[in-house]
C-alpha cells in the first residue's frame, strides 16, 4: 500500500517536480498555500509526511505545519526552504517539530530518503500506538473481568458509575474515555480489603480504628493498582482524589483542594456520594439537596451540572429504562444487563445488579449453577 504525501509549495514548477520525484513510491497530493493544504488534512484517510515550503505567502511553512500539526498529530514534518538561517530552522523545529529541514534546491534522491524515512518513522509510531492501545485495552479488560468474578459488589457499582459519567459528559468530551475508566475502576481498591472488613463497610456497621483507616484507604490502594498500566496516569489520579472535599478535607490527606483537584476526582466524588445517598432510598430530589448543603464537599460548577443532568426524575441507581424479562442461567446472553442482584442457592451475592453480562461473568454463572446452584430466573434486559 502506498502511503499519502502531502507536498505543499506556492511554486507551481516545485510542486511538479516534487510530484515526479515520489510519485514512483507514494501517493503524492499537492497544494499551492497552507490554507489550501489544511482543507486537505480534513479528508479521511491521513497523511504520513508532510513536505512544505518555508517561504509561502499567506501563511509561511512554520505557521503551516504548527497548525498542521494540531490538525495531523502523527504525520511527519519536513521542511524545504532555500533561506536556510539559524532563527528559521529553530522556529520550525521548536513550533512546527519538524521531522527533518531539508535547503533548496533538494537533490530528488536524497528528498525520497528523507521522505522514505519519514513514512517508515510514521508507520512505527502508529504501530507502536495500536500496540499500546492494544495492551491498554487488554489490560482493563482483565482487570474489569477479574473483580465481576471475586468482588461483584465494587464490580456492579463500577458499571453505575460508568453509566453515571456518561450522563453526566453530555455531549461527550475528547477524554471522555478516562473518565469514564476512572468511574469504572473508581472501586477496585475494595479487592485489597479483607472480605470482613467490607461487609462491615457496606453494612454500615462500626469500624474499628484500623478497619476505618483500611476503608478510607481504598482509594490509594486502587490508584496504585492502576498506576502500573502506560497511560493510565490520569486515571489513576483521579481515582486517588475521588473522595476529597472541595476545601481539601477528606482522603488523601495532603495540601490539594479547588482547582488542583483533578476536574474527574471532582465529577466523580459527586456521583459517588449520590450514588450513595440513592441506596439507602433517598429521593433523587432530596439526594441532590442534602448534597447542596454540605458546605465545601463540592466543586459548585459540577454539583451544577449534575443537578441539571440528573434532577430530572432519572435515577443515578435505576439508569435501565426497559422493562427486564426472566430467564434462566442458561439462556444468558453476553451483553444482557442483570437488572437484580444474582445469589447462589444458599444466599451468597456472586453478581451486582446492574452487571453487563461478559464471557468471564457467563463462565462464573454457570461454575456457581453446577455447583452451588441458583436462585432462578434472573432478571436481565437486553
Amino acid at each position: 500500500m502506498h502511503r499519502r504525501i502531502l507536498c505543499v509549495d506556492d511554486e507551481t514548477n516545485v510542486l511538479n517536480a516534487l510530484q515526479r520525484n515520489l510519485r514512483k513510491y507514494f501517493a503524492v497530493d499537492t497544494a499551492t498555500d497552507g490554507a489550501q493544504a489544511l482543507t486537505l488534512l480534513d479528508g479521511r484517510e491521513p497523511y504520513a509526511v508532510i513536505v512544505a515550503d518555508m517561504r509561502m505567502p499567506g501563511m509561511d511553512g512554520v505557521e503551516f505545519l504548527t497548525r498542521a500539526r494540531a490538525k495531523a498529530p502523527d504525520s511527519i514534518r519536513i521542511m524545504l526552504t532555500g533561506n536556510a538561517d539559524q532563527q528559521t530552522a529553530v522556529d520550525a523545529v521548536n513550533r512546527g517539530h519538524v521531522y527533518q529541514f531539508l535547503t533548496k534546491p533538494c537533490p530528488p534522491e536524497t528528498l525520497a530518503i528523507v521522505v522514505s524515512d519519514g513514512v517508515k518513522q510514521y508507520e512505527m509510531l502508529i504501530a507502536e500506538r495500536e500496540l499500546l492501545e492494544k495492551t491498554l485495552n487488554g489490560s482493563v479488560k482483565v482487570l474489569t473481568e477479574i473483580l465481576s468474578v471475586i468482588d461483584p459488589q465494587s464490580f456492579g457499582r463500577g458499571q453505575q458509575l460508568r453509566e453515571s459519567m456518561r450522563l453526566y459528559i453530555v455531549p461527550p468530551t475528547e477524554r471522555a474515555w478516562e473518565l469514564e475508566l476512572a468511574a469504572l475502576l473508581a472501586p477496585i481498591g475494595c479487592v485489597s480489603i479483607p472480605a470482613p472488613v467490607l461487609v462491615k463497610a457496606r453494612a454500615r456497621l462500626p469500624l474499628s480504628d484500623a478497619e476505618l483507616t483500611l476503608w478510607m484507604r481504598v482509594p490509594e490502594f486502587g490508584s496504585r493498582l492502576i498506576a502500573n498500566i502506560p497511560r493510565l496516569e490520569t486515571v489513576a489520579k483521579i481515582i486517588l482524589y475521588q473522595n476529597k472535599h472541595f476545601d481539601g478535607s477528606g482522603f488523601p490527606v495532603d495540601k490539594c483542594a479547588g482547582a488542583d483537584i483533578p476536574v474527574g476526582a471532582r465529577i466523580l466524588k459527586v456521583l459517588n456520594d449520590l450514588l450513595d445517598l440513592e441506596s439507602k432510598g433517598v429521593s433523587q430530589k432530596q439526594a441532590l439537596e442534602e448534597m447542596q448543603n454540605r458546605t465545601g464537599w463540592y466543586d459548585p460548577r459540577v454539583l451544577d451540572t449534575a443537578c441539571l443532568r440528573f434532577d430530572k426524575g432519572q435515577s443515578v441507581t435505576g439508569t435501565i429504562a426497559c422493562v427486564p424479562r426472566a430467564v434462566s442461567a442458561a439462556e444468558l446472553r453476553e451483553g444482557q444487563v442483570i437488572t437484580q442482584n444474582v445469589y447462589t442457592a444458599d444466599g451468597m451475592l456472586i453478581v451486582k445488579a446492574g452487571s453487563v453480562v461478559t464471557p468471564m461473568l457467563l463462565d462464573r454463572l454457570t461454575n456457581f449453577a453446577a455447583v452451588n446452584g441458583l436462585r432462578e430466573p434472573i432478571e436481565v434486559q437486553t
